[in-house]
C-alpha cells in the first residue's frame, strides 16, 4: 500500500489535555491525520499533553467512509448554495459541520483552509484525488477562471447524479441473473449432497438396475459428496489466479472487457451504458469551457470500460492530429451510426456539447427500458435454465419409482 493510500485512511486519534479553565480534559477524535485533531483542539482551546493513534474497527471505518454517493450529494448542496449566493468557503464549512461521516469532515476541512489560505479551490480538492477526479476538478478550476462556480457544480451535480443512476441500472441487470443462476446452484448442490442419497437407499432395495440417466445423476452427487470441498477450493484459486494475472496484464483486461459486451443481453446494456457515460461526460466537460482534447483525456479516464477507454484514447490521438472526431470515432468500430451522424452535425454546427447531450439522454433510456424490462425478456430463459437444472434431478430421481409401477403394473 502506498503513503498516500495510508495517508488518506481514517484514523482514531486519544488524546489528554488541559483546557482554557485549567481543568484536565480527554477525548477521541476520529480523523486523517494528527495535525487536523490538533488544530481542532486548538480551535476549542484545548492544550493537548498528550496524543496517541489507536486502531479503528472496520464496523467503525465503514460507517465513516465516503463513498461516490456522498461526494454527489455534496456537489448538490453546493451547488444550491452557491446558486443563492453563499460563499464557497462558507457553503463547505456548513456541510462539514452538519455532516455525520468523520471522513467527510476532515476532507472538508482540509479543503477549506487551503481556500482560506489562498489555494484555488480545484486546487484543494485535488488533495483529495480518491474523491475528486481530473473531470471534477478541471471543471471547477475553469468555474474558478470564469467565475461560474455556481453554474459549474450544477452541472457537475447533474452529472455525477445521472452517471449513478446509470451505474444502478447496469448493476441491476447484472445481479438479476446472476442470483438466478446462484439459486439454481445452490439448490442443485442441497439436492445432489443430502436429498439424492436418501433416495440411493431406497434405490438399493429395489433390486432391479437403475435407469442410465439415473445412475449419471447417483454419480455426479457421489463426485460431489467426495469431491466438492476441493472443487470450491480449486475454483477459488483459478479465478483468484485469474484476478491477479488480469490486472498484471493489460491485453487481458482489454479481452474480457470486450468479451463482456458479446453476452446477449448485458452486454447491449453494457454497451449503451457506455455510450451514455461517454457522451454525457464529454458534453459535461466540453460546455464547461475545457478544450475538446483534454474533455477527451479526461473522458478517457471515467470510461469504466476498458474497450471504450481503449477507443477513446485513439479518438483522443486521432483528433489531436487533425482528424474530425467523428471520423476518428467511426476507426475505433465502437461506436453505432446514429451517434457518428450526431457527432458529424454537431461538429459541423458548432454546437457539439449540445448533441452529445441529446446522445446521452437517448442512450439512458434505453438503458432505463431493457433494464426494466429486464424480467419479461429473461423470465422464459430462466423458466428453462431452472426446468432443465433442479427438474433433470427430481425427474432422475422418480424414473426407477415410475419404471418399478409399471412393472408391478
Amino acid at each position: 500500500m502506498s503513503s498516500k493510500s495510508k495517508q488518506s485512511q481514517l484514523k482514531n486519534y486519544h488524546w489528554k489535555g488541559i483546557n482554557s479553565s485549567g481543568k484536565k480534559v480527554s477525548g477521541q477524535s476520529l480523523a486523517l491525520t494528527e495535525l487536523e485533531v490538533r488544530d481542532k483542539l486548538k480551535e476549542q482551546h484545548i492544550q493537548i499533553k498528550k496524543i496517541k493513534k489507536k486502531s479503528i474497527s472496520a464496523i467503525t471505518r465503514l460507517t465513516h467512509r465516503v463513498k461516490a454517493k456522498d461526494i454527489t450529494i455534496l456537489t448538490r448542496q453546493l451547488a444550491t448554495m452557491l446558486a443563492t449566493g453563499v460563499p464557497i468557503v462558507q457553503a463547505i464549512k456548513l456541510v462539514s459541520d452538519n455532516h455525520r461521516k468523520a471522513e467527510m469532515k476532515s476532507i472538508l476541512s482540509h479543503i477549506c483552509k487551503g481556500v482560506e489560505a489562498g489555494t484555488p479551490i480545484s486546487k484543494a480538492m485535488r488533495t483529495a484525488s480518491r474523491h475528486f477526479d481530473d473531470l471534477y476538478t478541471d471543471l471547477v478550476a475553469t468555474g474558478e477562471l470564469s467565475g461560474n462556480l455556481a453554474q459549474v457544480f450544477e452541472r457537475l451535480a447533474t452529472y455525477r447524479e445521472k452517471s449513478e443512476q446509470l451505474k444502478s441500472k447496469v448493476i441491476k441487470a447484472l445481479i438479476y441473473p446472476a442470483m438466478v443462476v446462484a439459486v439454481a446452484l445452490t439448490v442443485s448442490y442441497l439436492m445432489l449432497t443430502m436429498v439424492i442419497p436418501e433416495f440411493e437407499s431406497m434405490f438399493s432395495g429395489f433390486g432391479a438396475d437403475l435407469p442410465w440417466f439415473t445412475q449419471q445423476v447417483l454419480y455426479l452427487s457421489h463426485w460431489m459428496q467426495a469431491y466438492s470441498f476441493y472443487s470450491a477450493i480449486g475454483i477459488g484459486l483459478l479465478i483468484l489466479s485469474f484476478q491477479q494475472l488480469r490486472q498484471r496484464s493489460y491485453s487481458i483486461r482489454l479481452s474480457t472487457s470486450r468479451l463482456g459486451l458479446r453476452f446477449p443481453i448485458l452486454g447491449a446494456v453494457i454497451t449503451k451504458a457506455s455510450i451514455a457515460k461517454f457522451s454525457r461526460t464529454l458534453s459535461t466537460s466540453f460546455s464547461s469551457g475545457i478544450p475538446i482534447l483534454t474533455s477527451l483525456k479526461t473522458t478517457a479516464k471515467t470510461a469504466g470500460n476498458l474497450h471504450y477507454e481503449s477507443a477513446i484514447i485513439e479518438v483522443h490521438r486521432e483528433t489531436a492530429a487533425g482528424m474530425p472526431m467523428y471520423i476518428a470515432m467511426r476507426n475505433t468500430n465502437a461506436f453505432p451510426e446514429m451517434v457518428l451522424q450526431m457527432v458529424m452535425i454537431g461538429e459541423e454546427s458548432g454546437n457539439l456539447d449540445d448533441m452529445l447531450n441529446k446522445v446521452a439522454s437517448i442512450y439512458e433510456f434505453e438503458v432505463d427500458n431493457t433494464v426494466d424490462n429486464l424480467g419479461k425478456i429473461l423470465e422464459p430463459l430462466i423458466i428453462v435454465f431452472l426446468g432443465t437444472v433442479v427438474g433433470g434431478l427430481v425427474v432422475a430421481m422418480y424414473l426407477p419409482i415410475f419404471n418399478l409401477m409399471s412393472v408391478l403394473g
